[in-house]
């Protein structure tokens, strides 16, 4: 009986598995701009800070990863912070287009749907409307081979589409692919 209830189960779990839609093959080639180590200072409501990113392959090419850190000095009032977040683009079979995940060091999740322009200069992450909470918008521009200009955007909820800026900034790339 235990072997009958076993095979059925790995059956099963075949069944599933090959049911599964396959991740749409991506071209990765419009975000490849992207690819390195980026360095800069920008500004926002909280001040003045610095850092840097990187964007690379994952997963045998069928992610991207960004990794960010930046760093927030004190001011009369708030002490220094860093914070640290994590992004995975990746292609998302249900819905045939390229999504990212994002975490960060507060604790914040966003899930964003990606689109690069037509030029393949720039690339909006654009977060999914919430009924509660703020939607955000993250924007990078190739304005020179080695320098982005990036911009971070919040909306309220009851207003989706009015964005205001909340981080601005400039780096330049300093290690990996052209």
């Amino acid at each position: 009986m235990k072997k009958i209830v076993l095979v059925g189960l790995v059956v099963l779990f075949c069944q599933i598995a090959l049911s599964r839609e396959p991740a749409p093959n991506v071209n990765w080639d419009s975000l490849k701009f992207l690819l390195g180590k980026w360095v800069g200072e920008g500004g926002s409501e909280m001040g003045t800070g610095s850092g840097y990113f990187t964007f690379e392959m994952g997963l045998n090419g069928k992610v991207l990863i960004r990794k960010n850190h930046a760093e927030y000095p004190a001011t009369k009032d708030r002490p220094a912070f860093s914070h640290d977040d994590l992004m995975i683009v990746y292609a998302d079979p249900a819905a045939k287009q390229i999504r990212a995940f994002y975490t960060d060091t507060e604790g914040n999740v966003i899930n964003y749907a990606v689109s690069v322009s037509s030029d393949g200069k720039s690339v909006v992450f654009l977060s999914d409307p919430q009924s509660a909470g703020p939607r955000f918008r993250l924007t990078y521009v190739l304005t020179q081979p080695d320098k982005i200009a990036l911009m971070f955007e919040t909306a309220p909820a009851d207003k989706p589409e009015q964005f205001k800026k909340f981080i601005e900034g400039r780096v330049r790339k300093v290690s990996g692919v052209n």
